[in-house]
């Protein structure tokens, strides 16, 4: 590795939330001039830095003193660097712990990952690599430091994550405590349950909250578009390119990233997202060089199984196992039943203020609120919204609402006459009428299209002239889910 220092550069707008001196480094390799190669860099950069060439002197000083971050490499002469991480974290559970290793299998790193290493440093790397490297376990330190001083988040701001389940409380309460860390956190759980809905509660309760939440669904666009977006893009690297163009995640940075749908995610996309959580480094489409360092927290969130998509090739293992420190698994809808009647009144009364503001809110009888309970909602908390928001628009004043009234109810009485419909519609304000005009528009028009397409997805997305990533994010939108729905082409 090479002892020239190049200009330090730190996440976060540059700026360390500590002194350097401040942050107490313990350097373990065997090989003499890579560790006095570490330790000079590392000094010149103003960190308290402990250089050893032994395990057991290693050993020693981890369980007799607190260290912020140890960089060690994982072949020792008697010990292993994953042996030295279990006594390390032992005795400093906080301490960020950096695996060198000269032989970077995937096998080896993810298993220090699993056993609690919070990066690992591929052989050889020069100054600069590390000082990245170490000014990000710094500024992580740092942060933990102040976090520590301040108070729990209490969950105010988030009305509507709403449950008493057992299921869904311990969910809710991980993310509580995982809030206020700079951890990694996936989210996973079926389409509409509600994650992205914790990915912005773990933001509001974080140190984070005063910086921009960006969110990105890698299902949404396609591979060129989706890099660019992600990345930014020079000036002239593609045709349309005609200025520079900062991506999300440098709008992101200080914030905190949303992943959706990562398992959607193109492989190519992956290697390039595990470079930015490895170093913090963005490289904009076209550009031959690193173009700025950013500070973010990741957040990712699949309606997959995870472990399955790595199986099957679909998810990178290593990308995987760095954005999967804490997992937060939300439950369907139908497996908390004892939650929808909360839920329910809760969107009932919100979309009632949006669509029909100051008129008498209509009530849920205990009938229709026990209908709603044995609904089997493959569409979870985004079906029961936009069944709410669609009775609404349809509702009396004042009315006991009852089972008949709610959308696909048991005993759902017959459509209203057209003229009917009408005089619904021109009781409201004009944004109004036309937002539900449109609403009914797209869910009959959706429920038509599958059946002429006979739930081939493919031919419905030719016969309405859109692409299938519309046609299903119309679906989500309105509670369609994509059970009995074949992906495949075919001729017709």
């Amino acid at each position: 590795m090479a002892a020239s220092v190049p200009t330090q550069v730190f996440p976060t707008d540059g700026v360390l939330p500590a002194p350097p001196s401040s942050i107490r480094i313990l350097v373990v390799d065997d090989d003499r001039v890579l560790r006095e190669g570490c330790a000079s860099v590392l000094e010149q950069s103003g960190y308290s830095v402990t250089a050893v060439g032994q395990a057991e002197e290693a050993q020693r000083l981890l369980q007799s003193r607190r260290w912020d971050v140890v960089l060690c490499d994982l072949y020792l002469n008697r010990l292993t660097g994953l042996q030295l991480l279990e006594v390390a974290l032992k005795h400093s559970p906080e301490v960020l712990f950096v695996m060198m290793t000269g032989n970077p299998t995937l096998e080896s790193s993810l298993e220090a990952i699993r056993l609690g290493a919070w990066d690992y440093l591929p052989k050889p790397f020069n100054a600069q690599h590390l000082q990245i490297l170490i000014g990000r376990a710094a500024h992580a330190t740092a942060v933990a430091r102040k976090t520590q001083t301040m108070p729990k988040p209490s969950g105010a701001g988030a009305p509507d994550l709403l449950g008493n389940s057992p299921a869904y409380q311990r969910a809710l309460e991980l993310a509580r405590r995982v809030a206020m860390t700079d951890a990694s956190v996936m989210i996973t759980g079926e389409s509409g349950t509600g994650k992205e809905r914790i990915a912005q509660f773990i933001h509001r309760n974080s140190r984070r909250a005063s910086r921009p939440f960006v969110p990105v669904n890698c299902a949404a666009l396609p591979e060129p578009l989706l890099e660019s977006e992600l990345f930014g893009h020079r000036k002239g690297a593609f045709t349309g390119a005609d200025r520079d163009k900062p991506g999300l995640l440098e709008t992101a940075n200080g914030g905190t990233f949303l992943l959706d749908e990562l398992g959607e995610a193109p492989l190519s996309i992956q290697a390039k997202l595990l470079r930015v959580i490895q170093d913090g480094v963005i490289r904009r489409v076209g550009s031959e060089q690193a173009d700025t360092i950013i500070d973010v927290r990741f957040i990712s969130a699949t309606n997959r199984d995870p472990e399955a998509a790595v199986a099957q090739g679909l998810l990178r293992a290593d990308l995987f196992y760095r954005l999967r420190v804490v997992p937060i698994h939300l439950p369907p809808l139908r497996e908390r039943p004892e939650d929808i009647a909360g839920l329910a009144t809760h969107f009932f009364a919100e979309y009632w203020a949006r669509h029909r503001p100051g008129a008498a809110v209509p009530t849920l009888t205990e009938r229709t609120l026990d209908e709603l309970r044995g609904r089997p909602w493959k569409g979870n908390v985004r079906e029961l919204q936009n069944v709410l928001e669609h009775a609404v628009v349809l509702l009396d004043p004042g009315q006991a609402v009852e089972p008949g009234d709610i959308p696909g109810g048991a005993t759902a009485q017959a459509p209203a006459p057209a003229a009917e419909r009408s005089a619904d519609l021109f009781a409201m304000d004009f944004h109004s009428a036309k937002d539900a005009l449109v609403a009914r528009f797209e869910r009959d028009y959706l429920s038509r299209l599958v059946s002429r397409a006979g739930a081939n997805m493919s031919r419905a997305a030719r016969l309405a002239g859109v692409d299938r990533t519309t046609l299903y994010r119309l679906m989500e939108k309105h509670g369609m889910t994509r059970d009995g729905l074949r992906e495949g082409d075919d001729n017709g």
